[in-house]
């Protein structure tokens, strides 16, 4: 996601933690290149980088993750600093709220962010073998970083398992349809406690493009394609349907190309296709 909003014209940075070895060296490389600064300089020592890796067996995009322990597990407190959340407008972080140290260090960062006054976004992200398949555990973790998060992404099981649209943060929710034979095909939707605006997907005509039908050739960035573009957008009321729509855009092209990060446009190539 973060390059995403780097190549919608947003100045990027991720503190995240990668382990003393090549697929990890290669993982720092690819922020690099894209534009995206790597906050935390020092590899982890306890652990290897986590490796993720998508199967499609014909049920769907199922994502596996090889971590016992990964090293996304020990990003730890100290490796977030003040000053890089006072350099930012937008702290947004994701999914690692099931092990520690990362957790803290995660809550942290959510925290700076919302005592400075910055859009804080989080990307629940569920997956069951991050927490042995319990959705009870991973609501109530989430519950507890609500106070700080204005925005959360989020799919349709994980509104359902949140509750969502009784009980939202301050900008509301974003659920986003990327998952299953025809991604994006109910588009998304910003959820607020009184309302939810919606940008069709290919179910429907999609909104703010000025053409539909394209072929779908990947999926596995499409969700963070819409949330870091839509965040470029700067959520704020007056911009939300124009935000979901330059996202929605943003999904659909995505899914035309492969590859989770080749795909990702621009920010040029999104305003393009905008009606």
């Amino acid at each position: 996601m973060a390059i995403a909003a780097a190549r919608n014209g947003l100045e990027a940075a991720m503190c995240c933690s990668v382990g003393d070895d090549d697929f990890g060296r290669y993982l720092l490389g690819t922020l690099r290149e894209n534009r995206v600064r790597c906050i935390r300089r020092e590899p982890c020592r306890e652990a290897v980088t986590t490796m993720a890796f998508v199967s499609d067996g014909g049920r769907g995009a199922e994502l596996h993750l090889v971590r016992k322990p990964g090293a996304d597990m020990f990003l730890r407190e100290e490796d977030v600093r003040e000053a890089d959340i006072r350099d930012t407008v937008i702290v947004h972080a994701g999914r690692v709220l099931s092990a520690s140290p990362a957790a803290e260090a995660t809550a942290k960062a959510l925290h700076l962010g919302r005592e400075m006054g910055r859009l804080v976004s989080f990307d629940v992200n569920y997956r069951d073998m991050m927490w042995n398949g319990s959705q009870e555990a991973c609501a109530a973790k989430v519950r507890e970083i609500l106070p700080d998060v204005d925005l959360l992404k989020i799919s349709e099981e994980e509104a359902d398992m949140l509750g969502a649209r009784r009980s939202c943060p301050p900008h509301g929710a974003v659920r986003i349809d990327a998952g299953g034979a025809d991604p994006g095909r109910s588009g998304c939707q910003r959820i607020f406690p009184g309302a939810a605006p919606r940008c069709p997907g290919s179910a429907g005509p999609l909104r703010g493009c000025n053409r539909r039908r394209r072929r779908l050739l990947g999926r596995n960035a499409v969700s963070d394609a819409i949330l870091g573009v839509t965040q470029a957008e700067q959520l704020t009321e007056p911009l939300v349907q124009e935000a979901l729509e330059y996202g929605n855009v943003s999904g659909w092209l995505c899914v035309q190309g492969r590859g989770a990060i080749p795909s990702l446009p621009t920010r040029q190539e999104i305003e393009r296709h905008l009606v």
